[in-house]
């Protein structure tokens, strides 16, 4: 499967500069860990995201830690892919019954996005994307998550997010 995430982010087709430069630190970075996924090996590693879309639009959190009004998602746990991490990670933040958007022949939903940043405490994230259903339930995140959380029309959730590369990508993505 490491060869396989690789091969993903090598063919994605990406929406900017921003994110081609990603794709390019991604895969330098990604070659030279011993274990992608596992973020008690190396500060450098694989976390997973979900864009939670719906009737409703796109679900928003705004991250306990950081302040910032972001895309539910988090680190890969072990014997985990991102995509997985991503929808459980969606699920956990949220509340809400979520599942892929769309997957592949093979079950695996396509990567909509590919982004590396700081992650906090000295880590660098190589952040997978992926598109999430999250139908039109009001979000109801357990205790412990953020409760700052909630559906955002497409041009709300554009003006409301945080992280420039995250705005980029929702303008991509909005219908």
């Amino acid at each position: 499967m490491r060869a396989y995430v690789r091969r993903t982010v090598a063919d994605r087709n990406p929406i900017d500069d921003a994110e081609r430069g990603s794709i390019t630190t991604f895969l330098t970075r990604y070659d030279a860990l011993v274990d992608p996924m596992d973020q008690e090996l190396d500060p450098i590693h694989v976390t997973g995201s979900a864009i939670v879309t719906g009737p409703r639009g796109v679900v928003l959190l705004r991250h306990k830690r950081l302040g910032l009004w972001l895309q539910p998602g988090g680190h890969v746990d072990p014997g985990e892919m991102p995509w997985e991490a991503a929808l459980r990670e969606a699920q956990e933040e949220t509340g809400l019954e979520v599942d892929f958007a769309t997957v592949g022949d093979d079950g695996v939903p396509p990567l909509v996005h590919v982004d590396v940043h700081p992650g906090g405490r000295g880590h660098t994230h190589l952040d997978l994307r992926y598109l999430v259903d999250g139908g039109d339930a009001d979000p109801d995140p357990p205790d412990g998550e953020s409760q700052e959380i909630g559906w955002f029309t497409w041009p709300e959730a554009v003006e409301r997010a945080s992280d420039d590369r995250l705005t980029t990508l929702l303008r991509h993505l909005s219908p």
